[in-house]
């Protein structure tokens, strides 16, 4: 039999809609309240029914899931789940966290799931098309928890670049997670298409002691000045002037212009640069400056190689045959070896492309270089 306090919540939630009648109507007109004053009255009626047990009282359990049904994939399924303490809400807690990843509902959902110990399906969502969404979740959660997510997708060079990149921003929101990413850089296990994202985001932290470390291990880029440069996302925020950033590609300094060729004009050492606006945006084309080892290009990796007299060789593999090697140095002259003349031979995780061309410019002619980059696309 249901105590008085009970069957008076259970009319609460008959007279606002969360209980059908006999005839199958629901009542809620006439009440004069909004449907979220509805549903925060209906919320509160079933957080009193302490003691109650819900599989045992079909009125209220219909209640329930009905409330869970027209609230679901909304922060208010989330109050709803967390209020009255339901399990096996994980599924539509992760709905809203993928929904609402930087908002107040989608950090406690992660929380929640957290707390339910229930790791296998983050880790499926992590494998799906949310996955993004997921990441920024689970940086903006503060769980230490999430690091046992986060670390392994990072370090997953099998997995898309932006992914990853999130994936540091997230880990780097937490002490834990920014001292982690400090010591896989130490031990030179931080992919190098991460330092440059790695080094904006530690090099900004809130922990003087991280701070530190970053200016040490993972320093920002500097201008020619010797200042540090502004962040990427700073940086692609500034106006460039385009021809300026012309004069800057061919100056014998920057020598963009010695190794790559735009609209017929340049070396042919690195990949013609002439449609580069159409594939990279801005920030992207900062990144390939200053790392330019966080995304080489297929066919453009560095070699190096031993030969038996005791002579090294270093450069593109232009082609290769069962008997021989031909190579092209960084001055684009080609070269050929025979296979048996050579004593070791291997394919570097290093650009061609030298580091540290940001000190030849000052942070304006930065900009202006990436504007003009941006500038050339592929014509119809």
């Amino acid at each position: 039999m249901q105590s008085a306090p009970a069957n008076h919540f259970l009319r609460v939630l008959f007279l606002f809609g969360f209980i059908a009648s006999a005839s199958g109507q629901t009542n809620i007109s006439g009440s004069g309240l909004t449907e979220p004053e509805r549903f925060h009255i209906a919320v509160e009626a079933l957080s009193r029914l302490h003691g109650t047990d819900i599989e045992k009282n079909p009125e209220f359990k219909r209640a329930v899931e009905k409330i869970l049904s027209a609230t679901h994939g909304t922060p208010r399924f989330v109050q709803l789940v967390k209020q009255l303490q339901l399990k096996n809400q994980d599924e539509g807690l992760l709905e809203v966290a993928e929904n609402f990843p930087a908002s107040e509902a989608g950090v406690e959902a992660i929380r929640l799931i957290f707390e339910n110990g229930n790791y296998g399906l983050m880790e499926i969502s992590l494998r799906g098309t949310n996955s993004m969404k997921l990441v920024e979740a689970l940086g903006n959660s503060g769980k230490k928890e999430a690091l046992s997510l986060l670390i392994p997708l990072l370090t997953d060079s099998r997995r898309d670049l932006n992914l990853r990149k999130q994936a540091v921003r997230a880990t780097a929101q937490t002490s834990d997670g920014a001292n982690q990413l400090l010591t896989l850089a130490k031990e030179e296990k931080l992919p190098p298409d991460l330092k440059l994202i790695a080094s904006a985001e530690l090099n900004k932290a809130r922990w003087e002691n991280v701070k530190s470390e970053a200016e040490k291990i993972l320093p920002l880029p500097q201008s020619h000045d010797s200042k540090p440069l502004p962040s990427l996302a700073e940086l692609s925020k500034m106006k460039g002037d385009v021809a300026n950033g012309e004069k800057v590609f061919f100056r014998t300094d920057t020598a963009c212009g010695t190794c790559h060729q735009v609209r017929g004009r340049g070396g042919e050492i690195g990949p013609a640069l002439s449609e580069i606006g159409t594939k990279l945006g801005k920030e992207a084309l900062f990144e390939s400056i200053l790392e330019p080892s966080a995304g080489i290009s297929v066919g453009y990796e560095a070699n190096q190689v031993e030969l038996k007299s005791g002579d090294e060789a270093y450069g593109l593999v232009v082609s290769e045959t069962v008997d021989e090697l031909v190579m092209k140095d960084l001055k684009g002259i080609v070269a050929r070896y025979k296979k048996n003349e050579i004593e070791k031979r291997q394919q570097l995780k290093t650009s061609i492309m030298p580091a540290g061309l940001e000190r030849t410019m000052s942070a304006q002619e930065l900009v202006d270089l990436v504007e003009f980059l941006s500038t050339l696309r592929k014509t119809n």
